[in-house]
């Protein structure tokens, strides 16, 4: 059965995931939706006991088990310790491209849930006042976070119930334009946590069953390195969808599903990859076959942690990653178009 991709749901889901805070260890609220969705669907969910879910959809057979993967863990940072002068020093979870988030706003949460909003920016802020405010690093030891509260002090900073280890969420700055481009921190990867809802909710509504029994892994802690280190015993094969690669020596657009054949691991199952690019080949979907230079997936980190499987790799085209990243709903459909052949059209290795 040819799917018809819903573009209006699959903007309204990427632009509600993308609207949750959810750096690496902080995951809680935006997997109790993902537990709604699976529920939704009427497919069973369980989470691990680090937080990640897992939704499984029975299939025509249970010879093998497919999985699929995608992370809803995000860049961020927390508060390493409050300065003499009632700013913030940060530590970052997982990599962001730092110098981008001169003047992006955050909110900083504290241990007993109460929110504050602030602003990260250099120690010389100010071009009227500091011979280096455009040459300054910008990176951790140069830069401070100004809480929007009346503070002065470490003690006022402290009073407010600030301290060492709270989380600071970044702010995405989403934004979906007429044109069909989604503009945010996070697309990689809640743009393919997206492609997967809008793919269970697709085979949900039309009682579409896979060829195989399939287990969709929503990690929580894929970018700092362990996200799916542990998954389900009884998988076989394992597709990570994350974000394409775009950039200098590469072929990926934002209007691709990128079909990742090596990154810093290694090479992914070479049959995995060639199945894919036959199926994405033979339905006239917009692919492509990239190499990503520095890169690791959930894939890499099931491997690593000693899983037999076999492993591929695919996501939307991805522009700008660990910054202020872009894509194209075109990338999103023809990603989520090559994972619904991969799951129902018989045949594989």
């Amino acid at each position: 059965m040819e799917m018809t991709v819903n573009k209006e749901y699959v903007l309204k889901t990427v632009k509600e995931i993308l609207d949750f805070n959810s750096p690496s260890g902080f995951c809680f609220e935006i997997m109790e939706r993902i537990g709604e969705f699976a529920k939704e669907f009427g497919y069973e969910f369980e989470t691990t006991r680090k937080g990640c879910g897992i939704i499984t959809v029975p299939g025509k057979s249970s010879e093998r088990v497919v999985g699929l993967s995608a992370h809803v863990d995000t860049l961020g940072a927390m508060v390493r310790s409050i300065t003499s002068g009632g700013t913030l020093k940060f530590t970052l979870v997982g990599s962001p491209t730092v110098p981008t988030l001169d003047g992006a706003y955050c909110t900083i949460r504290t241990r007993q849930g109460v929110l504050y909003s602030g602003t990260f920016l250099s120690t010389s802020p100010a071009a009227h006042v500091y011979e280096d405010s455009r040459t300054k690093p910008r990176d951790p030891q140069n830069m401070e976070i100004r809480i929007d509260e009346s503070v002065s002090s470490k003690s006022e900073v402290e009073a407010l119930g600030i301290c060492a280890g709270d989380f600071i969420f970044i702010d995405p700055k989403t934004r979906i334009t007429e044109s069909g481009f989604v503009k945010s921190r996070f697309i990689d990867d809640k743009g393919s946590v997206a492609c997967l809802i809008s793919l269970l909710e697709h085979m949900s509504r039309n009682r579409i069953v896979p060829e195989y029994t399939t287990k969709v892994f929503i990690s929580t802690y894929e970018e700092v390195g362990h996200g799916s280190a542990y998954i389900p015993a009884d998988i076989t094969e394992m597709l990570a969808v994350d974000m394409g690669c775009i950039g200098e020596d590469l072929s990926c657009t934002e209007y691709d599903v990128s079909i990742c054949a090596k990154d810093s691991g290694g090479p992914y199952d070479y049959n995995m990859v060639s199945r894919l690019v036959e199926l994405a080949k033979g339905n006239q979907l917009k692919y492509v076959v990239d190499i990503y230079p520095m890169y690791g997936s959930d894939v890499g980190a099931a491997l690593s942690a000693g899983n037999d499987i076999r492993g591929a790799l695919i996501g939307p085209g991805v522009h700008a990653s660990h910054g202020m990243e872009r894509t194209h709903y075109e990338a999103l459909e023809n990603t989520i178009r090559l994972i619904y052949l991969y799951l129902t059209e018989p045949g594989g290795n």
